[in-house]
């Protein structure tokens, strides 16, 4: 069953996430990830959650997530983006 991760996050540092971004797309390549949603125009329709950035990426399930969370890979991006930018991120299942 697909899987996707929906990160929110805030930017602090353009040029320092700029880093992140050239090497993360192919981290997520490698587990067979595919971005669905990456950045874009944000409306808010109701509510009060605004956020700045959105990202949304489909696995082949949860636990290839894991995998490429988990990853050494990742880890060195994630080294990157600590000091750029704030992330929530989430996982959840398909139907």
């Amino acid at each position: 069953m697909s899987a996707y991760l929906i990160a929110e996050i805030t930017v602090l540092d353009p040029d320092g996430y700029e880093e992140y971004r050239a090497i993360v797309g192919a981290s997520l390549a490698n587990y067979g990830a595919k971005f669905l949603i990456r950045g874009g125009e944000i409306e808010n329709i109701e509510g009060g959650w605004a956020p700045q950035r959105l990202v949304m990426c489909e696995f082949p399930d949860m636990d290839t997530i894991h995998e490429w969370y988990a990853s050494e890979e990742y880890q060195k991006a994630k080294k990157i983006r600590k000091d750029t930018a704030i992330f929530n991120i989430v996982a959840v299942t398909g139907i």
